[in-house]
């Protein structure tokens, strides 16, 4: 696994890059965190490139990767350098990418600012870029030298990104830890404890990926409420009505409640996880108005997962609380009635 150090940049950056002996050093940036987070960070670095790129997941892509190499190159970056990804999800799946697909492959480190990139996205080595309206449609895997975690950075973040990294610790809970789960949900947003939930997500996180790095078996819980939360977050992000595309962890809370809904219609759960699931979720982060024209768009957008075997929806989901299994079939009927429910159309 890589270094992961949970600890203010100032102790934990100088550390590593005196650890290893890298021929230059080039940092990316959205516009974002080049403002608010690459200041906090400046002092603390040698002589070193910057790569500025637009914010926002649109920008995740091929134009923009090369954007990236081409800016790279016109450095004479060689394969001894070091990139060093400042940013959310988007900067550290796309700065990954390109640094290990960059001459085959040079060294990175994940310099996470988001509450989602440090509780998932930083952690575990899967890098991509979305492709013609598909997330992470192109990718590889490739762990990065280190993930440095500031919890600081959570002070620069308006209430919703919080809101939308706080999607994947509830996940997280769900999945592998039922006690923590009754920690977290008798909690609102602003009295939750963010250090102690970032180490208790990384370490999940870790146990998992350490266990089956190539997503065979067991990562693949790391995907409950993914199958159709990613299909919501995709659908959102390529429509044209004034609804607005949705963060990350709010179409993840739409895939939780749904995926529950089905794990206990398969009687995997039962109706008391189910109810606990579907109200704290819709405490927090209120209901996506979804619209019956919408479904089956977003049923094809499942079609597309990367869990699916053949045209065969494959989906983990809770078995039990704190327990998740994977591989399970599942119907577009199953996810019919998952979003019926969810939207109270029933």
């Amino acid at each position: 696994m890589s270094l992961v150090s949970i600890a203010s940049l100032a102790e934990s950056l100088p550390t590593f890059l005196e650890s290893a002996d890298y021929s230059a050093i080039t940092l990316i940036a959205d516009n974002h965190t080049y403002r608010h987070c690459y200041p906090l960070l400046k002092p603390l670095l040698p002589k070193h490139t910057v790569i500025r790129i637009k914010a926002g997941e649109e920008q995740k892509n091929l134009t923009t990767c090369e954007q990236i190499w081409h800016a790279l190159t016109r450095a004479n970056t060689d394969r001894h350098a070091l990139v060093l990804n400042l940013g959310g999800g988007v900067i550290g799946d796309m700065g990954g990418f390109c640094a290990a697909t960059y001459k085959r492959g040079i060294a990175f480190a994940q310099l996470p600012t988001t509450l989602l990139a440090q509780v998932d996205a930083s952690v575990g080595g899967k890098l991509g870029i979305d492709f013609q309206g598909l997330k992470n449609h192109i990718g590889v895997f490739q762990l990065p030298d280190a993930v440095l975690i500031d919890p600081a950075f959570l002070k620069t973040l308006p209430e919703r990104e919080l809101r939308s990294g706080f999607a994947e610790i509830i996940k997280h809970c769900l999945i592998a830890d039922a006690s923590m789960w009754d920690t977290v949900r008798v909690r609102d947003l602003d009295e939750q404890n963010w250090p102690a939930l970032i180490k208790h997500s990384v370490a999940v996180k870790e146990k998992i990926v350490t266990e089956d790095p190539r997503e065979k078996n067991v990562r693949k819980t790391l995907n409950f409420g993914h199958t159709l939360g990613h299909a919501v977050e995709t659908y959102f992000l390529n429509g044209t009505d004034k609804r607005g595309r949705l963060l990350h962890g709010e179409a993840i809370a739409v895939g939780m409640i749904t995926e529950a809904y089905i794990a206990c219609q398969k009687k995997m759960i039962d109706e008391s996880l189910l109810s606990q699931i579907e109200e704290y979720l819709f405490a927090v982060y209120g209901q996506v108005r979804i619209l019956p024209a919408d479904i089956e768009p977003i049923l094809t957008l499942t079609l597309q997962d990367k869990k699916n075997r053949g045209n065969q929806v494959r989906m983990a989901l809770l078995d039990g609380p704190g327990h998740c299994a994977y591989d399970v079939p599942v119907t577009a009927t199953d996810m019919r009635r998952a979003i019926a429910f969810y939207t109270g159309v029933e």
